[in-house]
């Protein structure tokens, strides 16, 4: 993403005061801000790490017939 997405917004006084972030781009600061967040505990850092070495699971078919939605 181009730095030209991002908008600076100032005050009378010519101070930059906030910026406005295509969504995108916010969604990819709040997820790396989660996960910042969720590695600071070991246990959820295992618990994370497990997951993605995880190959088992259900179809996403299998899952909707058995919670029938």
């Amino acid at each position: 993403m181009e730095n030209a997405d991002i908008q600076i917004v100032s005050n009378e006084a010519g101070e930059p005061t906030a910026v406005i972030v295509p969504i995108g781009l916010w969604r990819e600061i709040e997820s790396e801000r989660e996960t910042a967040y969720l590695l600071k505990s070991e246990t959820m850092k295992q618990r994370l790490l497990a997951a993605k070495q995880r190959q088992a699971g259900l179809p996403l078919e299998a899952v909707v017939e058995k919670l029938r939605i």
